[in-house]
């Protein structure tokens, strides 16, 4: 199945996007050669998408398949190796990063879900998988928690932005603006998390150990 515009753009945009913030995590938490930062940058970048890819059954993955996603991952990962200080320099951080991919993610995900026959619930779920898919990786390979664990506002707003576009969908209203909608939708919710440390609700145990 050939991908469409939309869904390739967005695809493509989240590619780019978490390959920066895998290669610039990579140089934060360790210091990581070119080779090293390639390696988290394209893993970051791709992993949700070739995740997503096999649990529908989309085989090979489209990374494998359509030559821009390596070379826009590699490029991501190539832009954070050599303009590190002029990102963080001009207020790029990480984290921003990760909730513009999340975002961009968590759309492409559930959109191609429902073009592969998916229900709207599933669709949703893998969505939201798609877009933390990668970071998941990206936080293992660097020897942390994952995010998405510790983060209350992190699935959430990929679920919200999956759920908004699987509905633009069904309703038949989805285009570029209403994919553009659900990603920001996700964007700020992540953003509000990140800039007042917002979180779901934990368990009282765990709220005393914090």
């Amino acid at each position: 199945m050939t991908e469409p515009p939309l869904l390739l753009a967005l695809d493509l945009s989240g590619t780019f996007v978490f390959a920066v913030n895998g290669a610039l995590t990579g140089l934060e938490a360790a210091r990581l050669d070119i080779v090293g930062v390639l390696t988290l940058g394209m893993v970051t970048g791709l992993g949700g998408g070739i995740m997503r890819d096999v649990l529908i059954n989309a085989l090979p993955p489209a990374a494998f398949r359509y030559w821009p996603y390596l070379a826009v991952a590699a490029g991501g990962a190539l832009v954070a190796f050599f303009f590190s200080r002029a990102l963080r320099r001009f207020a790029l951080p990480i984290d921003l990063l990760d909730a513009a991919g999340l975002s961009l993610f968590c759309v492409a995900g559930a959109t191609k879900s429902l073009q592969y026959g998916l229900g709207a619930a599933p669709a949703v779920i893998l969505g939201a998988v798609t877009g933390v898919g990668g970071g998941t990786i990206r936080d293992v390979l660097v020897r942390r928690v994952p995010t998405v664990l510790t983060s209350g506002l992190y699935a959430i707003p990929a679920l919200v932005g999956a759920a908004i576009a699987v509905t633009a969908v069904r309703t038949g209203v989805y285009g570029a603006p209403a994919a553009v909608g659900a990603a920001i939708a996700c964007f700020l919710i992540r953003a509000a998390g990140i800039r007042y440390n917002l979180s779901a609700p934990v368990a009282p145990e765990a709220k005393n150990r914090r």
